[in-house]
């Protein structure tokens, strides 16, 4: 845990700063000139967002009815079951401003991104008991079956569960 959240503040400052760095880099628009085209890649683009994350809702769905059929759910464990998943959804984000964050000064912007490390810790921590009550619901043969499913979810590619390693390649 210590090492995600050192390694979710290295990413959020090197994030920063590298936006930061290009802000600084674009030249200032002239007066009464149209606005250049800039690329906000895929992220801009609401359309693509929304496409997204109906993607991702729809993976989730088939992950966790897989999950289910694995670990065989009985009714009476159906309760939990529910409560588990419900508490898997993604909740709502805040983001930071690009904008709202070049205008803060630098001790600002650190706390901004303290306060939006907090509410990320909160809503890990908010998954983690979910999991904790789940899991306490099952029998030993599902409690093995959840160990190595939930493993291996959480080792794919160098990065884990979300699309792979975002570092640096050597190329």
């Amino acid at each position: 845990m210590k090492f995600a959240t050192t390694r979710l503040v290295a990413a959020s400052l090197l994030a920063a700063s590298l936006g930061f760095a290009a802000t600084a880099q674009t030249p200032p628009a002239t007066p009464g000139a149209a606005p250049a085209a800039t690329h906000q890649g895929h992220r801009g683009d609401p359309a693509k967002m929304q496409e997204r994350m109906a993607r991702m809702q729809e993976r989730m769905a088939k992950r966790q009815a897989e999950l289910k059929q694995k670990l065989q759910i009985s009714s009476g464990q159906e309760a939990a079951w529910t409560s588990f998943t419900t508490a898997m959804k993604p909740g709502a984000r805040q983001k930071m401003d690009r904008a709202a964050m070049a205008a803060l000064s630098t001790p600002d912007r650190i706390d901004q991104m303290r306060a939006l490390r907090t509410q990320r810790i909160a809503e890990m921590d908010r998954r983690a008991d979910a999991t904790k009550a789940f899991y306490a619901v099952l029998t030993a043969e599902q409690k093995k079956v959840f160990d190595a499913e939930t493993l291996r979810r959480g080792h794919r590619g160098h990065g884990g569960g979300h699309g792979g390693h975002h570092g640096h390649h050597k190329g």
